[in-house]
């Protein structure tokens, strides 16, 4: 039986972590409101004014859970964690795949290949669920879309080089954010979606895609971490000093089907309420402490759906499928399978 780390998420504020035996125990105002047992946990993530005792950070480190830090709004502020792991030999082959322009094309492609495919794949269930709620107009962009996005995931065959297959994952993702404002089918108003914005978010859908990338991000750079690969060294996102671009590369396979499709059912679902956004004199906008909490459940719910892996053939909980796609990753640079077989949503 499998099953994947379990991460703690600690967004109250002012809360302070402490360790006893075992245990991380949370407390606020003086007041416990939680404990669970350091087992069950892979990671600990921290929301803003979050403290921790440096008895519990070095019980963290000693068994392998990462301690993550975000601000109160979910921006990436820093990782701690204990020695590095993973197999030397690993990481070697990561760094000379990394600096081998044929052979990293051939990762890039899988990756473009599934990152098109997973959005059309969340185009085409729009149009198969609710098709026949749309007016004629939008269900037209909708099906230009599907059709330009097989021809561009098509066209991933035909393309050698790494910036070729970059410069086409970029036009296939304007053409799916193009169309991203037909999938929104409740409050328009408060939910249009223009284009995408990242630092600040300019709109309540720009924040929730950023918010639950900056969740999926710190989830597959944990998969990528247990298997012994290097988050630092990518092949689609080129190296920047702090970027974790292999985190980023395995995370693009994933933002269609699981952010993406998350941040659509809160709209849809009217389980997201505009009242719950803050706008900002710079343009930003911004989540309330409670909304933000909602958004969190209902991460972790999504990852223990379950659905079967196209490449593996078994079923598995969504939470897992970044980590058995990092052991498919490991496999390939190890020799063991000829190529890395991306994560396709059917």
């Amino acid at each position: 039986m499998r099953r994947h780390l379990n991460t703690l998420y600690v967004t109250t504020q002012q809360s302070y972590l402490s360790k006893d035996g075992q245990n991380v125990v949370i407390k606020a105002d003086g007041t416990q409101i939680g404990r669970v047992p350091i087992h069950t946990l892979g990671s600990v993530v921290c929301f803003g004014r979050v403290s921790m005792s440096p008895a519990l950070m070095g019980f963290c480190a000693e068994q392998g859970v990462a301690i993550a830090y975000l601000s109160e709004h979910g921006r990436f502020l820093a990782r701690v964690e204990g020695p590095v792991s993973g197999n030397v030999l690993l990481r070697r082959e990561q760094y000379r795949l990394a600096d081998d322009g044929a052979r990293c094309a051939t990762i890039v492609r899988s990756i473009v290949t599934g990152k098109t495919l997973n959005q059309r794949a969340v185009v085409r269930r729009a149009l198969r669920d609710h098709g026949d709620r749309m007016d004629e107009a939008a269900r037209a962009r909708l099906e230009r879309a599907e059709e330009r996005l097989t021809q561009a995931a098509r066209r991933t065959g035909k393309l050698q080089d790494t910036d070729a297959l970059r410069g086409l994952e970029g036009e296939a993702a304007q053409l799916y954010f193009a169309v991203f404002d037909d999938l929104i089918l409740g409050s328009q108003d408060a939910f249009s979606f223009q284009r995408r914005s990242r630092r600040p978010p300019l709109d309540p859908v720009n924040a929730l895609l950023s918010f639950i990338y900056t969740l999926l991000l710190h989830d597959i750079r944990a998969a990528l971490e247990t298997v012994g690969l290097d988050p630092a060294v990518g092949f689609l996102h080129r190296d920047r000093p702090g970027r974790p671009s292999l985190a980023l590369d395995l995370m693009e396979e994933f933002r269609p089907i699981v952010a993406d499709r998350l941040v659509l059912s809160l709209i849809n679902r009217k389980q997201a309420k505009a009242k719950a956004f803050r706008h900002m004199e710079n343009g930003a906008v911004l989540m309330s402490d409670d909304l933000r909490k909602d958004v969190l459940v209902a991460y972790q719910e999504r990852k223990r759906d379950q659905l079967m892996h196209p490449f593996l053939e078994e079923r598995a909980t969504v939470g897992l499928l970044w980590h058995l796609q990092a052991q498919l990753l490991a496999r390939h640079l190890r020799g063991d399978l000829d190529g890395y077989p991306p994560f396709v949503w059917k």
